[in-house]
């Protein structure tokens, strides 16, 4: 009876596995899904809202704000485009933008399924420019278009679930879940300090790239922007690089996918 339970558990796990697999864009990789997106935006909802309730945010008329709020805007006409030119629209399904800028000294920005996008201050000396602005605001919004939030919760559930309780979690929206969410956007802590893999921010980077040129930013911007963003670390990297890949390792990386990324840039 042990054994058909335990060969029952494992069926489902594959079987809810195959039936779960997402392709990111741009990059092809196949990823694990286990959570419905609309659940996990009204999880990110609730909390970008109790955020935004408790820290300072400029003004619509503020000067920051209107940039980033262009770039913003002029990001995610590009993230529509090149979903629906290439069949994945449905990955933004239930997105409700946003742009947002708050008085932290934080070197930080991060974007929240369903695409709320939050910039602090403090990032804004390092960036310089909106070229190097829509780095960041690029590679932010990619994290959200790629679902990396969905997926490390999926691997998460994955790991302390298994099978038949795995249903039930999603089902019936148990803590678990809940409590997974807290844990894969830091918000036990602070909102946006993503505990993403290093494969994500990598893989954000490559997306971001692509974006940024689409919306007509120069993508050769993003060199500049992580040498002077490496600078800044010391013996407290900035949050936005806690698991990034090396400086070294970064810089190869975005000069090797530049020629691709270029191929989507008309000045």
């Amino acid at each position: 009876m042990k054994r058909n339970i335990v060969f029952f558990t494992l069926v489902s796990m594959v079987v809810l596995m195959f039936n779960a697999c997402d392709t990111v864009p741009i990059s092809g990789r196949k990823q694990l899904r286990l959570i419905s997106e609309s659940d996990l935006i009204g999880m990110s909802l609730q909390a970008y809202d109790a955020f935004l309730d408790t820290s300072q945010v400029l003004p619509d008329t503020h000067k920051d704000v209107i940039v980033v709020r262009r770039i913003g805007n002029r990001i995610k006409d590009a993230v529509v485009k090149y979903l629906t030119d290439n069949g994945q629209l449905k990955r933004i399904d239930g997105f409700d933008w946003e742009f947002n800028v708050v008085n932290d000294l934080t070197v930080n920005a991060w974007c929240m399924p369903g695409g709320k996008v939050v910039v602090y201050t403090g990032i804004l000396p390092v960036t310089k420019d909106e070229k190097s602005l829509a780095v960041v605001m690029g590679h932010e919004i990619a994290h959200a278009v790629a679902r990396h939030g969905n997926e490390r919760m999926s691997q998460g559930l994955a790991v302390q679930l298994g099978g038949l309780a795995l249903s039930v979690a999603l089902s019936e929206h148990a803590p678990e879940t809940q409590n997974l969410f807290l844990q894969s956007y830091g918000l036990g802590s602070n909102l946006g300090m993503l505990a993403y893999s290093r494969n994500h921010e990598s893989e954000a980077d490559k997306l971001g790239l692509v974006f940024m040129a689409m919306a007509g930013y120069d993508p050769e911007s993003a060199i500049g922007f992580w040498q002077r963003m490496s600078e800044q670390g010391g013996q407290a990297p900035p949050q936005i690089l806690s698991t990034h890949p090396s400086d070294e390792t970064r810089i190869a990386d975005l000069k090797a996918f530049m020629p691709e990324a270029l191929k989507y840039y008309k000045p």
